[in-house]
């Protein structure tokens, strides 16, 4: 498969709607339950892009794979240098590559940006998440039993970090 890395644009709207809001129905990998509206998501983007913050998306044979993005891990001036990023692709294009190179892609953009650190937070339950991070370099620096609550459990929320 040919995979694109590419700034996100309007025109992804519809699929970062559906990628998210498949994850937030049909899994425990997001402790939210509310869905993302497109219009939410277009206020969204235009913020990350007023912020310049990037929001990367993938497409393989020019069908759209998935997204990356990173933002602010916590407030206040001591935490710039460390950011928390978010990568969804879709299921059909597991294992394809596309969620690599988004990681490459925001990876390249927090250094060029003097980003330090980059955190990913996912749910104890997403072990193929733990493990493409793990791969990727990141390794586990926290486990928080118990902090999320979706669909009548508690589910536990697991760091990973790297130094970049």
């Amino acid at each position: 498969m040919n995979i694109e890395l590419r700034a996100a644009e309007e025109r992804d709207i519809p699929g970062i709607a559906a990628v998210w809001n498949l994850m937030i129905r049909e899994t425990l990998s997001t402790f939210t339950s509310e869905e993302k509206s497109e219009d939410a998501l277009r206020a969204w983007l235009q913020e990350k892009r007023a912020a310049c913050l990037p929001v990367l998306v993938a497409s393989c044979d020019g069908i759209f794979a998935g997204f990356a993005t990173y933002g602010p891990f916590r407030s206040g001036p001591g935490y710039r240098h460390t950011m928390e990023l978010t990568i969804l692709v879709e299921d059909r294009v597991q294992g394809t590559g596309a969620a690599r190179t988004l990681l490459a892609g925001l990876e390249k953009h927090a250094g060029e940006a003097g980003i330090a650190t980059l955190v990913a937070g996912m749910s104890g339950t997403n072990a193929r998440a733990i493990a493409f991070h793990a791969r990727a370099g990141y390794r586990e620096v926290a486990r928080m039993p118990g902090v999320g609550f979706k669909r009548g459990r508690w589910l536990d929320l697991v760091l990973m970090q790297k130094r970049l």
